[in-house]
């Protein structure tokens, strides 16, 4: 008899595999006697010096130790040195390339580590000749982990209007383009300072749409916004200037009256080596194999968590009830990076958005029963939120506990405290660093055939 959970499981996992940093970054290179070709970039082995890795992200350490093994099996690995910015628990020991922990785990926001290893990377990228590659690699979570405040800023004062900015409401795109406009880094300012013959960057979406502007902040794309642009964004959110640092104010007015935009380099190339479609195309293959009937509802969706949960439940909800006996059983698949609207409360509270969006989508369930359901949303990073899982699931064992223990799913989603009740009812994803980021996978399961859960 099939048990949905562990079909679920094996689902979502086909899909974080498929986006594994090290697969996405070998399959984009290769070699000849004549040439290293990297994202189809051809690079004579008779005009090459050497290769200098830099980047940030959740998935730097995969994507640099897959550099590592293509170099080593062309025997060129004397040739490869680097430093890449990862948070601490994705740090382990690689031959040439350095990883640098430049944030704690779950913490996404920048630090002085996130400093030190940021002005390395400068350093060495401005060392670089013309017969030198600069190969860049970007993951989600970039942005906090390249930290790099232009002159006049201090650490502290791009973590208080990046916590202000956050907590206001601001959207990726906004906060982004105030954070490149306050460092030396994002917006361009990493291929601007590399003085390699080519700058290839090797990136990994985690953004909605795959803007290479705002994933990571840009460091290697030409940046389209101005100093004008990120005051009205600070003006919107603090427009009696009382929570803003006021050397922010000032940075940003000096450099709107000296704006001077600077060019990228023809040497700069991006490629984009993975994102949320592979991985919800992944899953549907392996879903495939195991005999569902798939249903993509689509990748990148944006949305509120607990709406999207809502949304998918009810979905699913009305499937079943007008689902004949002879039925095949159904796969529903869809990605993307929902959001979170906190309510005020003194409460102590625990959770992410994927454990938000389950926790909606059981609630749909509660009066009815989810026998023959199943619906799991996970973080491919295995982060969601300041939390040690990946995401949750639910089925009516979940459903079965919680009543059994007396919860009230409302109280625990109005003040998002999802994770305690997950965890209270054996339902959390549990993965550790997947070394990977492409936002988040759900996946929803309905099969007649599934025995009845037994408490």
């Amino acid at each position: 008899m099939t048990n949905l959970r562990d079909d679920a499981l094996t689902i979502w996992k086909a899909g974080v595999a498929a986006v594994d940093s090290q697969r996405l970054v070998t399959n984009v290179l290769s070699a000849d006697s004549a040439s290293l070709t990297i994202a189809d970039e051809a690079i004579p082995r008779d005009r090459f010096q050497r290769c200098v890795v830099v980047g940030a992200g959740k998935a730097g350490a995969g994507m640099a130790a897959a550099v590592e093994e293509f170099f080593a099996s062309q025997g060129l690995l004397d040739h490869l040195s680097g430093w890449v910015n990862v948070p601490e628990d994705c740090v382990r020991p690689l031959r040439k390339i350095q990883l640098h922990p430049a944030r704690p785990a779950g913490v996404n926001e920048p630090t002085e580590q996130g400093v030190v290893g940021s002005r390395k990377i400068l350093e060495l990228i401005s060392d670089l000749g013309p017969n030198d590659v600069c190969l860049v690699l970007i993951s989600g979570g970039g942005s906090a982990l390249l930290p790099c405040p232009i002159d006049g800023i201090s650490l502290a004062d791009k973590q208080t209007v990046t916590r202000f900015l956050m907590r206001s409401g601001a959207t990726i795109g906004e906060l982004n383009l105030v954070r490149k406009q306050l460092s030396q880094i994002k917006g361009g300012g990493l291929a601007r300072r590399s003085s390699a013959g080519r700058t290839i960057s090797l990136i990994i979406s985690d953004v909605i749409g795959d803007p290479l502007e705002i994933i990571a902040s840009g460091p290697t794309v030409a940046d389209s916004s101005t100093p004008t642009a990120a005051l009205a964004v600070l003006e919107k959110f603090d427009p009696g200037r009382e929570s803003v640092p006021e050397p922010i104010w000032q940075v940003l007015h000096h450099r709107e009256r000296n704006f001077n935009p600077l060019p990228i380099p023809d040497s700069v190339r991006n490629c984009i080596i993975g994102n949320n479609r592979v991985a919800v195309d992944a899953a549907a293959a392996q879903a495939v194999t195991m005999g569902y009937q798939i249903e993509v509802l689509g990748t990148d969706h944006a949305g509120v968590a607990s709406e999207v949960g809502r949304d998918l439940a009810r979905q699913c909800a009305e499937f079943s009830r007008s689902a004949s006996p002879d039925e095949p059983k159904r796969c529903w698949l869809s990605g993307g990076e929902p959001v979170v609207h906190l309510a005020s409360t003194e409460l102590p509270r625990k959770g992410g958005r994927n454990q938000e969006l389950v926790l909606a989508a059981l609630m749909e369930f509660w009066d009815t029963g989810m026998d023959h359901l199943a619906i799991l949303s996970g973080g491919t990073d295995g982060e969601d939120g300041p939390t040690n899982a990946a995401g949750a699931i639910a089925d009516e064992q979940t459903r079965e506990t919680a009543v059994h223990k007396q919860f009230n799913p409302n109280e625990f989603l109005a003040i998002n405290n999802s994770y305690p009740f997950f965890a209270q009812t054996n339902s959390l994803i549990i993965t550790g660093p997947t070394h990977t980021n492409v936002m988040d996978l759900r996946v929803a399961l309905w099969n007649p055939s599934s025995p009845p859960f037994q408490s």
